[in-house]
Parts: structure tokens; C-alpha cells; sequence
């Protein structure tokens, strides 16, 4: 298929910038099989049946984005600059792999100072990404992080506003537990724990995995030929617990639903002829029209952008037409768009 194939035009006006309050009353489009219906979040537990089970991305968003001050001794004195860091993930030897602007204006082994408490120096230089060692490690670099970093909004928030105080709530899950994505599994967002109280009163039961989401996931298809296009990684865990929950919802008949594209990536990552095995390791799975599902029923996830991958995945769900369908009907309706959007319920059944 072409990438034009997953393209549609999106008023500008119907991309979110800030998540609704409470979580609950974010719109929820439902798609069963041929009939859509415009509800709310919260009529979730009206929408899921005993016996559900919903797979929650467990993943912590990190505060990765950090503003700081380089100084140089030159002719003229000392000269400054301001550096701009966006952490992308840990390496072996403890140094950080980023994204640095301007790259240009650090030399190896230069530092750059974020806070009184938290700096680092350029360690080196990898294929166009910026390689960090910082002053402080363990809980005391992460005190120093939640301090001076920033959360990494999403390209298209970041560009209309800067992230503050409120995101450091608002773009984290609550049940977020396991620190090292640099985005967040953004249809969790939608789901609080007066939800997810109400849901398991309903009988509907949750699995919880673990996918570090990372900057790959804005990076845009440049190629026609989706075939051509090579998906990024990222690290993911489905412990024997979380395979036995799935394999015991399947063989009881109930619908196993993740909520987000980073869980189901990683669910049919670790699928198997005879079920969901523990697994773990660096997953790249590209999910296109044509791909089997061996676990999801269903998926809850946010309005994404076009021509990507994410609508790649839900067009492979539910079908490229019928997709073309909801989205056409998602912005008649003026659904919110994107991280801080609106929900659907994707269920290819009716």
C-alpha cells in the first residue's frame, strides 16, 4: 500500500492542546463492526462486558526534556549558548542517548549546565544523536531530572505551547510505574482510578505490560511504499503473569482489549500459535493492513496523525475503508485529535 493511502485532512483547530477534565468526560467514538456511536469515556462501564480484560501499558514517562547553558572561554571572553536536550533512552555504560539543538554548537567533552544540581558532558557523537554522561546517577539523577526536566510533549503540542507543571500529571498515566518511556501511552491518559474502580465493579479485568515508548513513535513515513519503511524499537516486558491473565481471558471466551497501540504492539509481539508467552527484549513490530492478530479483540486508542504508522496499525484492525469512515465521521463530529484528544473503541466484531 502508499502512504497516501492513510492520508486525510485535519482541521487545525481539532488538535488538542490540553487533555479534558475530569479524564472521563473525553469523548469516546465507538466502532463495532459497521455501526459507530459518539459517547463519553466514562460510558466505558456501560460499553465492556464482564469478563473483559483491558491490557494497560504500565510504562513512566520521564521528565526528558531539559533546557540548558553551555560556556566557552574564547578570545572575546566568555561566550554562552543555549542548549536544548530531549533524553531519549539509557545506555549500557550509564551515558544517555539524546536529541540536542544545536549539536552543532557542542564540542566533546563540553559541558552543559541544566541546574545548580544536574549537568553533563558530550560523550559523543552517534549517527546524528548526541551521547550524554550526567554528574549524578541513580535516585539522585532522577531527583535532579523530576527538578530541571520538562515532560517531552508531542511535536505538534509543543509547537503551540510550552510544557509546565500541569503536564507532569496530566501526561502520565496513573497507574504509571516503570520510568523510561519519552512519551506517554496516550489512551490511558483517559482512564482514572474512579474508571478503572468502577470497570473492575463491572467484572472487567486488567493486565498490566510494560513498553518504553519511545521519540521514534513522531517520526514520520518518508518512503511511498510502506513496505519500505522500517519501524523504530523499543524495549518491552510481558511477564508470566500477564501472558497467564491473557491466555486465561481467551480460553473463558472474554475479549481481550489493550488500551493504546504500544500495548497491543507489544501483546502481538508476544503472541504464539498457542498463546501470549513472557517475553522480553526490543520490539519493532509494524502492524499493516494484512497482519493477523493473534491476541487483540479490540483496541481503545486515541485520533492519530496521517500518513502514519498508528493509522497504519488501526486501518489494519478494522480495515482501510472502514477506518477512512470513522475518521471522516471523528471530524464532522469535531473529535479532538491527538496525545490530549479524544478516545475510540475499535472493535472489528459487531
Amino acid at each position: 500500500m502508499q502512504l497516501s493511502d492513510f492520508d486525510f485532512d485535519l482541521p487545525d483547530d481539532l488538535i488538542a492542546t490540553r487533555p479534558v477534565t475530569p479524564r472521563g468526560d473525553a469523548r469516546l467514538l465507538l466502532a463495532q463492526g459497521d455501526d459507530t456511536r459518539d459517547l463519553h469515556v466514562r460510558d466505558l462501564v456501560d460499553v465492556l462486558h464482564a469478563g473483559d480484560r483491558l491490557v494497560l501499558n504500565d510504562t513512566k514517562v520521564i521528565p526528558a526534556r531539559l533546557t540548558g547553558e553551555r560556556r566557552r572561554e574564547s578570545a572575546q571572553g566568555v561566550v554562552q549558548a543555549r542548549i536544548e536536550v530531549t533524553l531519549l533512552e539509557p545506555r549500557a555504560d550509564g551515558c544517555w542517548a539524546a536529541l540536542i539543538k544545536p549539536l552543532r554548537k557542542l564540542k566533546i567533552a563540553e559541558t552543559v549546565v541544566f541546574s545548580p544540581d544536574l549537568s553533563a558532558s558530550l560523550a559523543a557523537v552517534v549517527d546524528g544523536q548526541g551521547v550524554l554522561r550526567f554528574n549524578l546517577t541513580g535516585d539522585d539523577f532522577d531527583a535532579a531530572l523530576a527538578k530541571a526536566g520538562a515532560m517531552p510533549l508531542p511535536p505538534y503540542i509543543a509547537a503551540r505551547r510550552a510544557a509546565d507543571e500541569a503536564d507532569k500529571r496530566d501526561y502520565q498515566t496513573v497507574w504509571a510505574r516503570h520510568k523510561g518511556a519519552v512519551a506517554a501511552p496516550t489512551a490511558s491518559l483517559h482512564l482514572d482510578r474512579a474508571m478503572l474502580d468502577a470497570l473492575a465493579a463491572k467484572g472487567v479485568q486488567f493486565t498490566y505490560v510494560t513498553l518504553h515508548v519511545g521519540a521514534g513513535t513522531f517520526l514520520p513515513v518518508k518512503v511511498d511504499d510502506i513496505a519500505d519503511h522500517k519501524m523504530h524499537a523499543e524495549w518491552g516486558h510481558v511477564s508470566a503473569q500477564a501472558a497467564g491473565e491473557i491466555n486465561a481471558t481467551r480460553a473463558a471466551g472474554g475479549r481481550v482489549i489493550p488500551v493504546g497501540t504500544t500495548a497491543l504492539r507489544l501483546i502481538e509481539s508476544a503472541a504464539t500459535d498457542g498463546g501470549v508467552a513472557p517475553w522480553e527484549g526490543p520490539t519493532d513490530i509494524f502492524i499493516t493492513p494484512g497482519f493477523i492478530f493473534r491476541v487483540a479483540d479490540g483496541l481503545m486508542t486515541n485520533f492519530h496523525l496521517p500518513k502514519s504508522t498508528l493509522m497504519m496499525l488501526v486501518s489494519a484492525l478494522m480495515g482501510p475503508a472502514r477506518v477512512r469512515d470513522i475518521y471522516a465521521h471523528a471530524i464532522a463530529q469535531k473529535y479532538r485529535f491527538f496525545s490530549y484528544g479524544d478516545a475510540s473503541l475499535l472493535l472489528p466484531k459487531a
